[in-house]
């Protein structure tokens, strides 16, 4: 019979704060393992210490390197990588013997812990056990005693050994949030956060539930003091808005009116910074708030003080009206959409909203971006050089009858056509049955432009007739330009004249 490996968790530093269960299992086990640095001295040992007991064998499992230089082969990494298979073959032994193994972990084993390595190396050929535990995160919020999230709040937690402007963007888009790892990384941390507007919001707090726990304003922290054993928390806005602002009185509330601010909607073009105007340029950076669609807020250059509220791709309406809301109070906002904002894009959406009587007051501008079809007309001529039309395959908010009948009207008119959304997951035979009623009225030699992630990492740009087409290699990041008669290819060039 084997030993059986446990993984405990033993909570954020109190001992009382362990669970029943980790106490029982450290005081039953034959085998204690802990990590230490060289110095050997364990917070986690001295955590468990009121359950230990005589005669149980104690595994020291020492870190060769923390944040000294190392002159292994592989570096920092070769030696740790090394530490963990040796210190796997150390547990192995006693589990093999039949001996079960505590390895003690602070917080909770498989949140940042250590115990994790050991769980991959062992677990394939041991019983493996975990026991949660009580997280940093949640013992930081209860000791500043204040909810990390609410209702439908969001919280992330991140590493601080994230990248400044990363650490920056994913604070901007989140509602509350705890940065860990700090240390070396606190200056960084500090940056990313007065970057995302939220310095001043958050909090400090070091060794949270020990005798010698520290809790102050993140903006005032010596970087020089800050341990590893500390972490930044953004706590849950709901609660500190509703702490600070006391709900006014009825007739304050009658006799106030919202006084209308301004909603820009933004064309971003169709990829990085290179394709964005001056003009978009400057409005985004005079925004108070940034809405759209989560990867086109990402590619938005972050600024101090900027709040941005990312959301998923099928919820159109509900970010114009948020967006009208925000207005409502005075704010400046800016709705992202890739392209231009006014090809099936944010414009047209939030100006329906408008309509609906959201946001009575609010002003609202579009400023254009360049669209798909320019760009991807860009990368081979000029397909787009005389009369053309722009449809949208997608039938989500369209019938297929109304679509197909303008492809049919489209082709007998002799129109080039830029084809957005021509397929997804979920829509796979549209595209087929399209170019079947553009053969109704094309030949099948006419040049078609495959265009995918124009400007983007994976860009692809294939040349290919309307007869050769097939559907099976086009996406959703696909754009389509199907020539007209008059449109001509030759060696990957593609133009349509101007005049007949």
């Amino acid at each position: 019979m084997t030993g059986t490996l446990y993984g405990v968790g033993l909570g954020p530093g109190d001992p009382e704060l362990m669970t029943v269960k980790a106490a029982r299992l450290i005081s039953e086990a034959s085998v204690i393992a802990y990590h230490c640095a060289r110095h050997g001295r364990s917070i986690a040992r001295s955590v468990a210490e009121p359950y230990l007991r005589e005669g149980q064998i104690e595994e020291k499992l020492v870190y060769p390197v923390t944040t000294e230089t190392t002159d292994h082969p592989g570096g920092y990494e070769g030696a740790i990588a090394d530490f963990y298979e040796l210190s796997a073959k150390r547990l192995a032994e006693h589990l093999d013997a039949g001996r079960d193994v505590v390895l003690l972990c602070e917080g909770d084993p498989f949140f940042y812990g250590s115990y994790m390595y050991m769980h991959e190396r062992l677990s394939g050929r041991f019983e493996a056990v975990v026991v949660p535990g009580v997280t940093s995160v949640s013992a930081a919020s209860s000791v500043f005693g204040r909810p990390l999230v609410q209702r439908d709040e969001v919280l992330t937690v991140l590493p601080g050994t994230l990248p400044a402007p990363e650490l920056a963007r994913r604070l901007a888009d989140t509602d509350a949030a705890a940065v860990l790892k700090l240390g070396r990384t606190f200056s960084a941390v500090r940056e990313a956060f007065a970057e995302a507007g939220k310095l001043d919001d958050a909090v400090y707090v070091e060794r949270a539930t020990w005798g010698q726990q520290r809790v102050e304003p993140l903006a005032s922290v010596d970087p020089s003091t800050v341990p590893y054993f500390s972490l930044a928390l953004l706590p849950s806005p709901g609660y500190a808005a509703r702490q600070s602002s006391p709900a006014p009185s009825p007739a304050a509330t009658a006799a106030s009116e919202p006084s209308g601010g301004e909603v820009v909607v933004v064309g971003l073009g169709p990829a990085g910074p290179e394709w964005l105007t001056p003009e978009a340029a400057v409005e985004l950076s005079a925004a108070e708030h940034i809405v759209g669609y989560g990867p086109y807020v990402a590619r938005v250059p972050q600024k101090a003080g900027q709040q941005r509220h990312a959301s998923g791709n099928r919820v159109e309406a509900d970010r114009a009206r948020e967006a009208l809301s925000l207005a409502l109070g005075g704010a400046r906002v800016a709705v992202v959409s890739s392209g231009d904002p006014g090809v099936f894009a944010m414009a047209s959406a939030v100006l329906e909203q408008v309509a609906a009587g959201h946001g009575t007051g609010v002003r609202v501008r579009i400023v254009p971006g360049v669209t798909a079809a320019q760009a991807a007309a860009s990368r081979v001529g000029a397909p787009l050089g005389h009369d053309y039309c722009v449809l949208s395959l997608s039938d989500r908010l369209k019938p297929w009858e109304i679509i197909e009948k303008r492809l049919d009207a489209a082709g007998a008119a002799d129109l080039v056509l830029a084809l957005y959304n021509p397929a997804s997951r979920s829509r796979t035979t549209q595209l087929a049955d399209a170019r079947d009623v553009l053969l109704r009225h094309r030949a099948p030699a006419t040049p078609v432009v495959v265009a995918r992630d124009v400007g983007g990492p994976e860009e692809d740009i294939r040349v290919t007739t309307l007869g050769d087409l097939d559907p099976s290699t086009v996406d959703m990041r696909c754009l389509l330009i199907v020539g007209s008669s008059r449109t001509r290819a030759d060696n990957g060039i593609v133009w349509t004249p101007r005049s007949y």
